[in-house]
């Protein structure tokens, strides 16, 4: 019986080692799909996930949140900003992304240049037509946004200093109701 037990323990080094390699690798399998959360182009057929309207009938920068659930599409970076400021909204890695103005024109924004909408910066007050809400116009470069702000009258902000009031005075003051 003693000497059974010495050849069953090699044995059982071998299956426990087998195992936790298998439970290890199954961790990181190569099957799990790897989610990017990268911006995609828009398509002719995209909808704003706040208000429903179809996002390329609108000028203007447009905006997207990239998670691991999908990417939900907004007709307006202001739609986009104004749907995260909402704490239920905070997807947890969700990535945001907006137009870099600086490219293609207000009426076409050009896909090919979506920035990470936290590090983009804000112009507001502009008097710019786009979709419902607050016009916002985004680049990412300041030198940019400092200078359409000077064209337009308007006044640049950063990511971290919008907050859903300022979105609703902004909105207000030009379109003289409230959203």
């Amino acid at each position: 019986m003693n000497e059974e037990k010495t050849m069953n323990k090699p044995l059982f080094r071998i299956v426990l080692a087998v195992a936790a390699a298998m439970i290890l690798t199954g961790c990181n399998s190569a099957d799990d799909p790897v989610v990017e959360l990268q911006a995609r182009a828009f398509h002719a057929d995209d909808e704003c996930h706040v208000c429903g309207m179809v996002v390329s009938d609108f000028p203007g920068p447009k905006g997207q949140a990239v998670g691991r659930d999908g990417t939900r599409v907004f007709c307006s970076a202001a739609e986009l900003l104004g749907w995260w400021l909402q704490p239920e909204n905070r997807v947890a890695g969700a990535r945001l992304y907006v137009h870099d103005m600086a490219h293609g024109s207000w009426e076409q924004p050009d896909d090919e240049h979506l920035i990470d909408a936290t590090t983009a910066w804000y112009v507001i007050g502009t008097g710019l037509r786009s979709a419902m809400g607050a016009t916002l116009a985004t680049f990412a470069e300041e030198d940019a946004a400092q200078a359409l702000a000077e064209k337009h009258h308007g006044r640049v902000v950063s990511f971290d200093e919008l907050d859903a009031s300022m979105l609703l005075r902004n909105d207000a003051a030009e379109h003289g109701h409230m959203h």
